[in-house]
Order: C-alpha cells, then sequence, then structure tokens
C-alpha cells in the first residue's frame, strides 16, 4: 500500500493482480480535483506504469460520493487567461496519460460523479455505476460559463453519441445511474453490495471498450455539421453569445478541434481566452456560491419530518402535497370534500410518472405516501402543518386557531401565503412564536426559492425547522422577514406595474415584451402578468399597495370584463393551446427596458435597507433564483450598484432563464 495525502493506492492481498485507489482529499467532505490531488495522480500513473497491475479501480473512500468536479475555490483564484489555460493543460494531459495505461482501468462511480469527476472517468477503459439514487453524472461546466476542458467535450460524444453528449454538456443537466447504463455512459448499473465484485469480474473480463453504431460515427465525424448547427440554432433561442459565451463554445471547440480546449487559436470567440475574458463565468462562479449560501440554511437542524399535512388542494397546495410526498414523507391533503382533492392527486400521479420516466412501481409508492384527508385528521399526527389556501386574513386566522389546537405541540406551523403579515395572522394563535411563512412559487416542483419568513415572534428554532424542511425538498430556503410581498413579490410588483403604465402610454405589449427579452429576462412582463392572472395581478397590487399607485385603468378594465389572461383565454393578449399570440414588435424606445428594470431594483435595494433580507447578496440570490433574473449578471445589486437612483442610470442586459410566476 502506498501512501499519499489525498489517495490511497493499495494492491490487495488475493490473486486478482489488480490494484485500487481510492480518492480522499484530506481535510474535506467531499472528493474535489484540486492541483495538489492532479499531482498525486500523476505520482500515481507514474508508479503503476513502473509496474503495472492486471487491472485499476478507481474509487471514492468518501461517503458522499465520487468527485464533485474541480476545486472550485482553486478556479476562483486564477488571474490570467495563461493561468486558466495552465488548468486546462494540466487535467488535460492527465486525463490522456490514464486514458493511454496499457493495463484496463474502470471508474467505479457511488454517489455523485460531476465535471472533472466525470472527465476522470471517462478516460477509464470501463465505468460501474451503484443503483442508488444518490448516483448522479454531470458535466455542469456551462453553468458556470466554463467549458469541460479535461477531455470531456472529446470522450463523451465518442461514448455515447453527439447528440445525447451535447444534451449533457449544454444544459448541464445528470443522469441518474439507470439513465447513464442505458446511454452507454456506464457499463454495468450495480446494486451496492456487489460493487467490488463486479468491478474484479469486468476489468478481468478483457471485454473490448464499447463502440458507437455506425450513424453515431458519423454524426461524430463527417457529419458533425450537422448535429452543431441543430444544437446552435438551440441555444440561440435560449441565450446570447454575448451573454453565454460557454455553450457557443463548447460547440465551437467539438466541432472544429476534436473537443480539445487547448487547440482553439487565442483570437477565437470560443478560445478559453476569450471565457476567460468575459465577466460571464466570475458572475455564474459567483452565483454557484450564492446558491451554497443558500443550501448551508438549515444545516443547523436535524428537523426530518416524517409526516406533513397540507391544508388547500388547490394548485399551490397539491403541488407542495406532492412534491413532499416524491421527497418521501407521508402526507395528508386537506380540503372540502374528496372531490376538491382528486385534481391535486391526478397532478402529482403526472409529476411522478415524469420524474420515474413511466416506473409504475415508483409511482404507486409515491401515490401511496399522499393520502386524502377531507376531515384533517392528519393535523393532530404531523410534523409539519403548512396552510395554502385563498388569501383571506379572517379565514387563515380561524384556520390556524383550529389547527393549534389539533397540532401536537412540537409540530412547526406554516403558511405559504404570499402577502400576508404572518404576525397578523397569528393573532388568534395562544402561541404565535410557532407561525412561520414557507412560501413557494408556481411551478412549485420546477422554482429552486423557498422564502422562509420570519414573523415579529416567530420562534428561531421553527425557523431553522422551516429551513431544513425546505432543503430536504432540495429547494433553496431564503430567510426573509415579514413585510409586504416578503422579497420576491415586493420587487417583481414594482417591475410589472411599470411595464403596464407603458401599456397605458401607448406602447404595443409586444414591444415592451420584447425590450425585455431582448434585455434577457426569462419572459416579457406583460406576458408574465398574464400568466399569472389579471386578478391576482389586481389582488397582489392591493396587497402591496405600498410600491406605487392604484393598478392601471385598462388592467381594471379587463378584470371587470371577466378577462384575467392565459386561464380565461384572453387577457393584454389571446391566448391559444397556452401560447400567447403575439403581433410583431414594434421598434424598441430607447431606455426602455431600463425604465422598467428600475422599480425591481430600486425594490430590492429598498428590501436590503429594510431589513427584509439579511444582506445585498442574500437579496441578489433570491431575486436570480426566485424571478429567473439574468444569472450572468451576478445579480442585479451587484452587477448594477447604482440603478434605480435616477431615471437616467443604465442597467446591464442579460440571458434569457426559467420563468417565475409569483404567487
Amino acid at each position: 500500500m502506498s501512501d499519499f495525502k489525498h489517495l490511497v493506492l493499495a494492491r490487495k492481498g488475493d490473486d486478482s493482480g489488480l490494484a485500487w485507489l481510492y480518492l480522499d482529499r484530506a481535510g474535506a467532505s467531499t472528493n474535489t480535483l484540486s492541483r495538489e490531488l492532479l499531482d498525486e495522480l500523476a505520482a500515481v500513473f507514474a508508479q503503476l506504469e513502473a509496474d503495472p497491475p492486471k487491472g485499476l479501480v478507481i474509487a471514492s473512500a468518501k461517503p458522499a460520493g465520487f468527485v464533485a468536479g474541480a476545486d472550485i475555490e482553486e478556479f476562483t483564484r486564477i488571474d490570467s487567461a495563461a493561468g486558466a489555460r495552465d488548468l486546462v493543460q494540466r487535467g488535460w494531459e492527465l486525463f490522456d496519460w490514464l486514458a493511454r495505461l496499457k493495463f484496463p482501468t474502470l471508474a467505479l462511480i457511488r454517489g455523485h460523479c460531476l465535471g472533472g469527476g466525470l472527465e476522470l472517468a471517462l478516460a477509464c477503459r470501463y465505468r460501474i455505476v451503484v443503483d442508488e439514487p444518490g448516483t448522479k453524472l454531470a458535466l455542469p461546466e456551462v453553468m458556470l460559463g466554463i467549458v469541460p476542458g479535461w477531455g470531456g467535450m472529446k470522450r463523451l460524444p465518442e461514448l455515447i453519441g453527439p447528440a445525447a453528449a451535447l444534451d449533457m454538456m449544454l444544459t448541464g443537466k445528470s443522469l441518474d445511474a439507470r439513465r447513464a447504463q442505458k446511454l452507454g455512459l456506464a457499463d454495468a448499473c450495480v446494486p451496492p453490495r456487489v460493487i467490488e465484485n463486479a468491478a474484479r469480474m469486468l476489468l478481468l473480463s478483457g471485454q473490448p471498450p464499447r463502440a458507437l453504431p455506425l450513424v453515431q460515427k458519423l454524426l461524430n465525424g463527417p457529419l458533425k455539421a450537422l448535429v452543431a448547427n441543430k444544437a446552435r440554432a438551440q441555444v440561440a433561442a435560449k441565450a446570447r453569445r454575448e451573454h453565454y459565451p460557454a455553450p457557443y463554445a463548447i460547440l465551437d471547440i467539438w466541432q472544429k478541434h476534436g473537443g480539445n480546449a487547448l487547440a482553439v487559436p487565442a483570437d477565437d470567440p470560443a478560445s478559453l481566452e476569450a471565457i476567460f475574458r468575459s465577466p460571464t463565468a466570475k458572475n455564474l462562479v459567483r452565483v454557484f456560491f450564492l446558491q451554497e449560501r443558500l443550501k448551508g440554511f438549515g444545516k443547523d437542524s436535524d428537523f426530518a419530518p416524517r409526516h406533513v399535512h397540507v391544508v388547500g388542494a388547490g394548485v399551490m397546495g397539491g403541488d407542495i402535497a406532492a412534491l413532499c410526498a416524491w421527497a418521501g414523507m407521508t402526507v395528508t391533503l386537506q380540503d372540502q370534500s374528496v372531490e376538491r382533492i382528486a385534481p391535486a392527486v391526478a397532478r402529482a400521479a403526472k409529476l411522478f410518472e415524469r420524474k420515474t420516466r413511466g416506473e409504475q412501481r415508483q409511482v404507486r409508492f409515491a401515490l401511496d405516501r399522499l393520502i386524502p384527508d377531507p376531515a384533517g385528521h392528519g393535523a393532530a399526527r404531523a410534523d409539519l402543518v403548512i396552510e395554502a389556501i385563498f388569501e383571506n386574513l379572517d379565514a387563515k386566522r380561524a384556520l390556524f386557531a383550529e389547527i393549534e389546537r389539533r397540532a401536537k405541540p412540537e409540530a412547526v406551523l406554516a403558511t405559504n401565503t404570499s402577502s400576508l403579515r404572518i404576525e397578523d395572522i397569528a393573532t388568534e394563535l395562544t402561541a404565535p412564536r410557532r407561525l412561520v411563512g414557507i412560501h413557494f412559487f408556481n411551478p412549485v416542483a420546477l422554482m429552486p426559492l423557498v422564502e422562509v419568513v420570519r414573523g415579529e415572534q416567530s420562534d428561531d428554532e421553527a425557523l431553522r425547522r422551516a429551513a431544513a424542511f425546505v432543503r430536504r425538498l432540495d429547494k433553496l430556503p431564503l430567510p426573509v422577514k415579514s413585510a409586504p410581498g416578503f422579497l420576491v413579490n415586493a420587487v417583481l410588483g414594482p417591475y410589472m406595474l411599470e411595464a403596464l403604465r407603458c401599456v397605458e402610454e401607448g406602447i404595443a405589449p409586444e414591444t415592451i415584451d420584447a425590450a425585455l427579452m431582448a434585455f434577457g429576462m426569462p419572459m416579457g412582463p406583460v406576458e408574465l402578468v398574464d400568466t399569472v392572472g389579471l386578478d391576482i395581478a389586481v389582488a397582489a397590487g392591493k396587497a402591496l399597495a405600498g410600491v406605487g399607485a392604484e393598478p392601471p385603468p385598462k388592467l381594471i378594465a379587463l378584470v371587470a370584463a371577466g378577462q384575467l389572461g392565459r386561464k380565461s383565454g384572453q387577457g393584454y393578449y389571446r391566448w391559444a393551446e397556452g401560447k400567447a399570440q403575439k403581433a410583431a414588435a414594434g421598434t424598441i424606445p430607447v431606455g426602455l427596458a431600463e425604465r422598467i428594470l428600475a422599480p425591481l431594483i430600486s425594490a430590492a435595494r429598498r428590501c436590503v435597507e429594510q431589513g427584509v433580507v439579511a444582506d445585498a447578496d442574500l437579496a441578489d440570490a433570491g431575486i436570480i433564483f426566485g424571478t429567473g433574473f439574468a444569472p450572468f449578471t451576478g445579480g442585479p445589486l451587484y452587477h448594477s450598484p447604482e440603478v434605480g437612483k435616477g431615471p437616467s442610470d443604465a442597467v446591464p442586459a442579460g440571458p434569457r432563464n426559467a420563468v417565475v410566476h409569483p404567487a
């Protein structure tokens, strides 16, 4: 056995002749590929070349997964394009060395295998994945504004074909163990109990590496342009190159340079130098750390609710209940009748079908955990009770007074209110400290942010438990203070109102939406109002009366006529088959986007000043993950510290990404 700081190389006392290399980065709970660890890998490869085994298994000694990727902290310290090129060259040459070793190599993947970790695995002859929910394989570099520079752009298309490989690289999305085997990324998918035997058998089998079918070879060779052009058009429909250079660079590097980023000339837009010069990577790394900060909330609590009771089976309540059931919790869902609950169960079934890709056994198990409960008996057994009824203060007060009498003394009581103050709802409680806000956004299954709302009397432990619950759902908890609209709706309200004022002035809705889409918002503000519902926009405007004047006359008139937007088929737009029917946009007036965005950014600054969020970084995090504000800017306050102080201030441009519906 050879000892290193971050690695353990062992030749076990059997007659297989195999070597086992365990990754175990010192002082860390997760393996990341630091420069020091890469240097040790080089020393191991040299040692094994001098005394070759019959095969090499590379595995993790960490319970937290295989490899989470490169060391992001080291990446943030790179201060020049030459430094970036040096980092890429180090990994490229090392993994190329691994791929050239004369003896068979195998990556034994249990848990997350991301970025550089997957590139390490791709350089091995074989890959075995462990059939567990935590096993996830991805190349998420594009999410950080960079490219998979250590061989992933070359080897992944050669292994699974260019279409599937580009889909992974351009979106950053992950594969589970079974999907990885189905695509050919893994040679085998095995249960945990047989992983070592499976590795031995495959390494000693002499099985040739997987080869692509002829058609895939052609698409990865002489027909590359067909695949690249189609993918480039899909990327262009979602993001501009000047905002997000990385996906375009991935396509260019694969198509023109065989996946080798080092081969791209420095003056090419796809070069490492160009990517490093762009502020996008720096800002997306900032967003990554903001996300990690949000993930940290709730870590100081071991609260793991086994039973959640949801009151209100509408779209919000039903979808919250479905999400909890999917996360493994027993859920009782209360409404006035079984008939009112049935649509929520039907939506849950569709969600589970999508998540399991139609595996009926898993769908059935998840549905078994979702229990219709019109009488509300589950409230007495639940560890957490969350209310998601209509926005009426008296109704919520009466409901919580009843829930408090029935619930366990230690149960967390939470409201999903989007606009009412927690302390106002809690007035009928004998222990108002028990009530907190847990505010989800539509669509619940897709939106990552959840506001955890502190009322004037909310208990610290209840808030910690609420944040821990949010993390159990794999969502991002944002602590906010009870105030009109909290953070997200408080900034979206003025933004949408300003857009509707522009409509009143005679600017076409299509022109307004086009201006904000060109800026980079995920959806134009007028279409967003239609999507949310004009009646909801009016109600929210009244609840947030402090942010502006009365709702615009046209909005009031449309609501009075029953033209409520998407759900009624007519609002500011006519809707057909779920899509707004838009005319061509006119010439966009200079400064239109800046005018409409300025109130959003001013409101964000006001939320920081008033302590609704603790600091500007958390405001940026909430607005990015809760409204879809352009991540490549690093957040509205970070990128535009002066915007909103005057009518002529400039606002930076941004890309299109996931849309949020305020609720």
